[in-house]
């Protein structure tokens, strides 16, 4: 079959590769008929290359059609179309048992010290083969494929399996007062997703963001927005908006790549020249995200208000202004999306025909299985209107 494959920094590339099988009586395998690219498959193009290896296939935002099925999988068969969670989780441990799927206790990666296993996404989270594949071989079966209707196009539901979720946590997590405001950092389509999910609840929305495409798409969905390119001091701008408080929360789905952190930025860099072998330990053991979203989210949450922290972080020592947080009385709260935890919720939103979340107005770029390392491109450089990449094997 055919996958993307990660060959280096900025080197992805599509090759044959062996066709999955069923390996374990739980096991499936489904026919890929969509799979997005995910910011943070953007950190493994751009930043976690020491923890990935050559001829890793990657991606984790899947949907299509089960093929085959382990002897042990009920409730599933070949013909039936599904998205998988990007979290692989098992349904009976512990953690599962608190619907705390991304911290399953039977896929947990005890090797590396980290949570559940991870499709695509490094030897940190088990080196799963991943979804930007023609197919997919998909573990714990039994419990993680989400079953769809047939009929309306993939664009419905495919976001299920990571967006949607991962930005329904986010705002559970903000702990929104009711008739609150929250301000979303970065309108990438986590935060599109966490905007849109807050007005829907009925909270004041803010979104910050630089990029004119991202601010239109937010418009477009009654969001307010702040210019970050064109604003000197955001924080100050979110505060004369809220009767100069700040907001009651904030989300930051920026994560460790933001923009105007220049010493973060030259350890990325300096990382990046070093050999694997011991760029990896540096990463693991390091400061290494440029924290200046997280910075202006501190700023601009009111004192005693909650953070949810949903954009990706890597390093272990980054700096954190604890005077701050403590002295403001700050409440946060991170971690990834317990996919399947969301989706009782969100499944009565993305089958109703009215689209209350716009989730058919997200994809910006459908894009052949064929060209995806120039569709990694084109996104990491936010060119050409790039919001949200899918790719079609």
């Amino acid at each position: 079959m055919k996958a993307v494959t990660w060959h280096g920094k900025r080197d992805v590339r599509v090759e044959e590769v062996p066709d999955p099988m069923i390996k374990e009586p739980n096991d499936a395998v489904i026919r890929v008929t969509s799979s997005g690219i995910c910011g943070s498959d953007l950190h493994l193009y751009e930043v976690l290359g020491p923890f990935m290896a050559e001829g890793d296939i990657l991606g984790h935002e899947p949907m299509g059609v089960v093929e085959a099925v382990g002897s042990t999988v009920n409730g599933l068969k070949p013909g039936d179309r599904v998205v998988i969670p990007f979290n692989i989780a098992c349904g009976h441990c512990h953690m599962c048992g608190m619907e705390l799927y991304a911290q399953c206790e039977t896929t947990q990666v005890r090797e590396h010290g980290m949570g559940a296993a991870l499709f695509g996404y490094t030897k940190l989270y088990g080196r799963v083969p991943g979804a930007q594949a023609e197919y997919l071989r998909v573990p714990e079966a039994q419990f993680g494929p989400i079953k769809v209707p047939e009929g309306p196009p993939d664009e419905r539901f495919v976001y299920l399996s990571d967006v949607l979720p991962t930005a329904w946590q986010a705002v559970a997590y903000a702990e929104i007062p009711e008739g609150g405001t929250v301000a979303v950092f970065g309108l990438g389509p986590i935060g599109q997703m966490c905007a849109r999910i807050a007005r829907h609840l009925g909270h004041h929305v803010i979104g910050v963001d630089g990029v004119p495409e991202r601010l239109e798409m937010a418009r477009r969905h009654g969001v307010e927005v702040v210019d970050a390119s064109e604003t000197h001091d955001v924080p100050e701008e979110i505060r004369a908006r809220t009767s100069g408080r700040g907001a009651d929360s904030v989300i930051d789905a920026v994560g460790m790549e933001a923009h105007g952190s220049p010493a973060a930025k030259i350890a990325q860099t300096l990382t990046g020249l070093l050999p694997d072998a011991m760029a990896a330990p540096l990463m693991s053991h390091a400061g290494v995200d440029r924290l200046n979203a997280l910075n202006q989210c501190i700023d601009s949450v009111r004192r005693c208000g909650v953070i949810s922290v949903i954009g990706v972080y890597g390093g272990m020592t980054d700096p954190m202004p604890m005077l701050r947080l403590f002295d403001k009385g700050v409440t946060l709260r991170m971690g990834q999306a317990h996919v399947k935890r969301w989706i009782s919720a969100l499944m009565p939103l993305v089958t109703d025909d009215s689209d209350p979340l716009g989730v058919m107005d997200l994809t910006t770029h459908r894009v052949p299985l064929d060209e995806a390392p120039a569709a990694y491109e084109m996104f990491q450089k936010k060119a050409d209107g790039a919001i949200k990449v899918l790719l079609k094997p």
